[in-house]
């Protein structure tokens, strides 16, 4: 019988890589209520909208939305509420500068299980790309596509 739980979960935001030039990157513990956690060992979560924001010293994580859990009870969680990250104090210092003096933002880019059972976000200090940018991304994706087509053959 196959379970409908799964350790190998690895969620990513495609469009993040799209949108934004990732800097730096950063794995962060996120603080959850019960019911989420199974649902996201079923796999259902979009990071799509997703963005990090700093409140008194901590970060926290918006616009995750993580779905209901189907057999939760009263006690199922809010789909799309804010989640504090446990980074360390120093990591947040350094991000928290780096944001407020380049015009950087955090975005989060991966949600995984690690090999000790705890759900970590990989989040990335990030650029927004400008029009002219994500039309060069296009036709690097289209030449490294052409090119693998030629190897093949």
């Amino acid at each position: 019988m196959k379970s409908r739980f799964t350790n190998d979960i690895n969620i990513k935001n495609r469009q993040a890589s799209f949108q934004y030039e990732l800097i730096e990157k950063f794995v962060a513990g996120i603080a959850l209520m019960g019911t989420e956690i199974k649902s996201i060992r079923e796999g259902k979560v979009n990071l799509q909208d997703g963005f990090c924001f700093f409140n008194n010293g901590q970060v926290f994580a918006k616009g995750i939305n993580i779905a209901p859990y189907a057999q939760g009870t009263h006690y199922n969680h809010e789909a799309a509420r804010e989640r504090k990250l446990l980074l360390k104090k120093s990591e947040i210092g350094r991000l928290e500068g780096k944001v407020e003096e380049k015009g950087l933002t955090l975005v989060p880019i991966r949600l995984f299980i690690n090999e000790r059972g705890f759900a970590k976000l990989e989040i990335a200090l990030a650029r927004g790309k400008k029009t002219h940018d994500k039309r060069e991304s296009i036709k690097e994706r289209d030449v490294k596509r052409e090119l693998s087509k030629l190897k093949i053959r």
